[in-house]
Parts: structure tokens; C-alpha cells; sequence
């Protein structure tokens, strides 16, 4: 089972976002046939039979084995990874695109970035997975508490500075056999903090 599994396809993530199949999903981090589940989530066994059969065709689930049990074969099934991304490549026609309004202070802009953040990495892992390969990637994670919007404004522009001076620094157009890598940097305020609101 993989750690987070990136949803591409339409369909797939149509299948995923029923309310039921979604709570199937959760159910299924451990192993279960439709008749241990059925009694779960309170449906009768064909329906979730159904359910199951639709998120197996879209890859979701996987069959782990198959128990005889008299005259009938027992199915157990489990989730391909414990947690799902739907990436933007399932809705192309109308994904974000951040150079239709390039607005640094745009928290729709930023919106849009993470978009495409999401559909990029998607695509690596999926290929990577494919290949049984790792992505080279890296990413910082943190909180910094200001004390005026005066000080977000003055981090901001410090930190696009030393950014632009690394990229300065490291960045070889010439270089034999080099890989172009995108470098993202977002400041939002920090979600679910029961603070007042900072213009």
C-alpha cells in the first residue's frame, strides 16, 4: 500500500468522491471483504459489493486474496495507498493556470501555483512509481508569527531576495546533462488558529 496515491483519471476521481466509496476507502487501510464491511458501514452486502467494484476498476482497491467459504468465494480487498490526491489533471479543461494573472500578492494566484505544484508532483510520482524510481525533491514546512503586516511585508521581500541570490547562484542554463528544477515559496496565514483576522 502506498503512503498517498495521486488520482488523474476523471472517472476515477468521480468514483472516489462518492460519500460511501470515500468512507470505504478509509475502512479499507486494513484488509476486509464486502460482508465485514457491509456490517461497518450498516449496508447490505450487494450494495457495497457494488461500491467496491467500481473504486477496483478505477485501481482504488486491490484484491489481497480470496477465501472459499463454502460454496461461495470470499473477496478481501484493501485500498492501494492510506490517503488519495486528486490532481488537477482530472478536471484539464478548467485547471488553475498561474500565468493567466500572475499576481504575486494574490492569494488566487497562490492558489493556482499550488495547483500546479499538485499536477507536477502527481505526474512524478506516478511516473516514478511506474519506473520504481524516487523523485528528487525537497520542501520546507513552518510557521513565523508577525508582529505588524509592516514586518510580513519586509520577511517577503527579504525572502524573494535570497531566493532570486540562490537561483543567481546555482542556476547553469549550459549545464551537460542538467535538469530544470521549479522552486516554489509561499507565505499564507496559518490555517485553524483562533486568532483575529490581520489585514
Amino acid at each position: 500500500m502506498q503512503d498517498v496515491a495521486v488520482i488523474e483519471d476523471p472517472a476515477a476521481a468521480e468514483a472516489s468522491l462518492d460519500p460511501m466509496r470515500t468512507r470505504l476507502l478509509a475502512a479499507l487501510n486494513e484488509p476486509g471483504s464486502a460482508t465485514m464491511l457491509a456490517a461497518r458501514v450498516g449496508l447490505p452486502r450487494q450494495k457495497v459489493n457494488y461500491h467496491l467494484r467500481t473504486l477496483e476498476r478505477h485501481g482504488l482497491v486491490e484484491l489481497v486474496e480470496e477465501r472459499r467459504k463454502g460454496n461461495v468465494t470470499e473477496r478481501v480487498l484493501r485500498a492501494t495507498a492510506a490517503s488519495y490526491v486528486i490532481s488537477p489533471v482530472a478536471l484539464a479543461a478548467i485547471q488553475p493556470d498561474p500565468a493567466r494573472s500572475p499576481d504575486k500578492l494574490s492569494a488566487r494566484w497562490l492558489l493556482a501555483l499550488a495547483s500546479r505544484l499538485v499536477r507536477d508532483v502527481g505526474l512524478l510520482i506516478t511516473a516514478s512509481t511506474k519506473a520504481r524510481k524516487r523523485v528528487a525533491t525537497f520542501a520546507v514546512d513552518g510557521e513565523v508569527r508577525f508582529a505588524s503586516a509592516a514586518d510580513r511585508a519586509a520577511f517577503a521581500e527579504e525572502l524573494a531576495g535570497a531566493v532570486t541570490q540562490l537561483v543567481s547562484k546555482y542556476h547553469d542554463e549550459s549545464a551537460p546533462g542538467g535538469r530544470t528544477h521549479r522552486v516554489v515559496v509561499a507565505v499564507h496565514p496559518s490555517v485553524g488558529a483562533a486568532e483575529p483576522k490581520e489585514s
